[in-house]
């Protein structure tokens, strides 16, 4: 049965992903697999070579409890009218969901960010890895308009300037 995967961080964007792809889930009536992908801090380098166990143990329960943040984030204490199945892996965000939604049949949900220059350089887009890698359609979904908003008020707040309530409504 094919199955409607979204990427989860968290973040706004991913946020309004899941909302879309459980829009996307009640009307195809497919299955909806919120996936959060972790690594271990230092990478690969440091998942390969860590002495302790219990520090990836540590990783993988703080990774479970930021998707059930997320998806209390999104919907609150009702669930939508899908089935949501929340995964979190362990590797790289865009070769996580590829691998995920390997089946043609199913549809790969990712949200994309407002992203400069800077931010290019330093993070790879995670949309762009998983248009390019993944065998079933990808749907990129541009981030809510809310997001310019909460921006601008945060960078007013970041250098103590006043805010205009007329700019925020």
């Amino acid at each position: 049965m094919p199955k409607i995967v979204v990427g989860v961080s968290g973040s706004l964007g991913s946020l309004t992903a899941l909302h879309r792809a459980a829009a996307e889930a009640r009307l195809r009536g497919a299955d909806l697999w919120a996936v959060l992908a972790w690594e271990t801090p230092g990478g690969e380098v440091g998942g390969r070579y860590s002495a302790h166990v219990s520090a990836v143990a540590q990783c993988r329960a703080t990774a479970g409890e930021r998707l059930r943040e997320a998806l209390d984030a999104a919907f609150g204490p009702g669930r939508p009218e899908a089935d949501v199945r929340g995964v979190t892996v362990w590797g790289s965000p865009g070769a996580s969901l590829v691998d995920v939604a390997r089946d043609p049949e199913d549809l790969l949900v990712v949200g994309t960010g407002a992203r400069g220059p800077l931010r290019r350089l330093v993070h790879r887009s995670v949309a762009r890895y998983c248009q390019t890698r993944a065998v079933c359609p990808v749907l990129v979904v541009p981030p809510s308009p809310l997001l310019a908003v909460y921006d601008t008020a945060h960078r007013r707040n970041l250098w103590h300037m006043p805010l205009d309530p007329r700019e925020v409504a």
